[in-house]
């Protein structure tokens, strides 16, 4: 699979943000990105719509979580945990990004199960720097572990 086809799911409650990284990886060619704005959303894309049974089918699980950790109803730790525990989940790679520097974050983001956490840059163009980075590496070289889906 062209890294291009790989699917990112994107959980920011920021809409500028939110399109800002957008933008950063249409700019790399990548097409199937979804915008979750809030971690019940992102739930729902998920896991589905609890006890919704005309639901036919859920998408596909994505190949890559950009997580922020400020969101609303369910915070973005929490979000990891549930992710985390679930079996169908467990394996995607999540990488939280975040504006907070804070060593809390950063300690509890990789206690819960998080593979990297990167401050946001402000800057369009490291933004966009940062999201190559990103691809780069979790989409193209890194190897999954075979237990994904």
């Amino acid at each position: 699979m062209k890294h291009a086809d790989r699917s990112i799911l994107i959980i920011e409650d920021n809409p500028d943000d939110g399109l800002l990284t957008i933008r950063a990886l249409k700019k790399l060619n990548f097409k199937n990105i979804t915008l979750a704005e809030t971690g019940s959303d992102a739930m729902e894309y998920l896991y589905g719509v609890p006890g919704n049974k005309s639901q036919k089918s859920l998408p596909a699980k994505p190949d890559l979580i950009l997580l922020d950790l400020n969101l609303p109803v369910m915070d973005g730790f929490s979000l990891l945990k549930k992710i985390r525990s679930d079996q169908s989940t467990r394996y995607i790679p999540i990488i939280v990004l975040s504006s907070s520097g804070e060593d809390s974050d950063i300690e509890k983001s990789y206690e819960l199960g998080a593979n990297s956490y990167i401050r946001k840059p402000v800057d369009f163009l490291e933004f966009e720097k940062a999201a190559l980075l990103i691809s780069e590496y979790w989409l193209t070289l890194n190897v999954p572990s075979g237990n994904e889906n």
